[in-house]
């Protein structure tokens, strides 16, 4: 069963929530993260992209001393709902809940990842976490169930499209019944998942077991998966069959070169993402938006685009029970989860 339960966060006590909060570190681009150290001297981002990990413990040490960093005297969990407009154009709001969640390895199949990992950003992570001892920032877990939490009145936290409520303790009851046979999936993570599982094997405590977690319920309109485009350097010696220019809905994987559109057909009923990758295209990025996408083509910045339709949640959860997983970024859940809100010290 997944294990959740609630914790003592550790949180901003600033006057202006909005200049110390940022997005994940992996999203962030080099051009942002000097954005947002300027920003503010207390930004998370100083936490989550320092220059280095002992600047990050020195940083969180300084400001927990200070007072910048408050931690709650009570657990708790919390309900979180993000307002926002996707990539469609769409406005939208997606709610979960946040909880200290029990690693668990995979074989367990309790938490199922659903994509493919890289040493070196673990690596990295790894030696973040061993320096603060500190969750920094929340991971994102899809549960296939419904939960909802009707007049929660003014919120107790609240930056950029992100509202946090306090839940109380009758909460964690009912919570831990409809968890009882619940099997997890990451839906945003997965580096830092991997990570918090090597961090309490070799730091081999109760409290190293934990992590700071939202778990997003499944049956809600406002969760949605947008594709992930491809923009390659090279595709030589990939073709397909030529069409017109498809509308929104698109009839399947497309590569847009040289100012044709070319449907790549694939007999096996394989998802997009995994079409593509088994085209092994060279020089790849990503982008959430179809005109970025083509326009890189268009401007000579890159030979190809391979147009992709949105993973269905369906889908990512048959590829996970299916004790498989998909090529590095199938499936782009937006919003992403706001960094600072929220952060838990594993050993406390």
């Amino acid at each position: 069963m997944a294990e959740v339960r609630p914790f003592r966060a550790l949180r901003y006590a600033v006057p202006d929530l909005e200049a110390v909060v940022a997005p994940p570190y992996d999203v962030i681009s080099d051009e942002q993260r000097r954005e947002f150290l300027a920003r503010d001297p207390h930004n998370v981002v100083h936490l989550t992209l320092p220059d280095s990990e002992e600047q990050a413990a020195r940083d969180l040490a300084d400001w927990r001393a200070d007072g910048t960093l408050a931690r709650d005297g009570e657990p708790s969990y919390w309900w979180l709902s993000q307002d926002y407009v996707g990539p469609d154009g769409v406005a939208r709001t997606r709610q979960g809940f946040v909880a200290a969640l029990r690693a668990q390895p995979y074989e367990d199949r309790v938490i199922l990842p659903h994509e493919r990992t890289h040493a070196g950003p673990k690596e990295g992570r790894l030696r973040l976490l061993r320096a603060t001892r500190t969750q920094l920032e929340p991971l994102f877990f899809l549960w296939d169930g419904s939960i909802e939490i009707d007049g929660l009145g003014e919120p107790d936290v609240a930056a950029a499209e992100a509202k946090l409520w306090r839940l109380d303790a009758e909460f964690g009851d009912a919570l831990t019944e409809e968890l009882c046979d619940a099997q997890l999936l990451i839906a945003d993570g997965h580096h830092r998942y991997e990570t918090a599982l090597a961090f309490h094997e070799e730091d081999d405590t109760e409290a190293s077991a934990w992590l700071l977690a939202v778990l997003v319920p499944t049956s809600q309109k406002g969760l949605t998966i947008f594709p992930t485009h491809r923009i390659a350097q090279s595709v030589d010696g990939i073709s397909g069959q030529s069409i017109d220019r498809p509308g929104d809905d698109l009839p399947g994987p497309v590569l847009y070169r040289g100012g044709g559109r070319y449907e790549l057909l694939d007999g096996q009923g394989k998802l997009d993402p995994q079409v593509v990758d088994d085209l092994s295209p060279e020089g790849v990025t990503y982008s959430a938006y179809r005109d970025e996408a083509e326009a890189a083509v268009d401007n000579g910045e890159a030979e190809g685009a391979f147009l992709l339709r949105p993973t269905r949640i369906d889908d990512v959860w048959e590829v996970a029970r299916g004790g498989g997983v998909m090529p590095q970024k199938s499936t782009f859940f937006y919003p992403k989860l706001t960094s600072g809100l929220l952060l838990f010290p594993v050993d406390e």
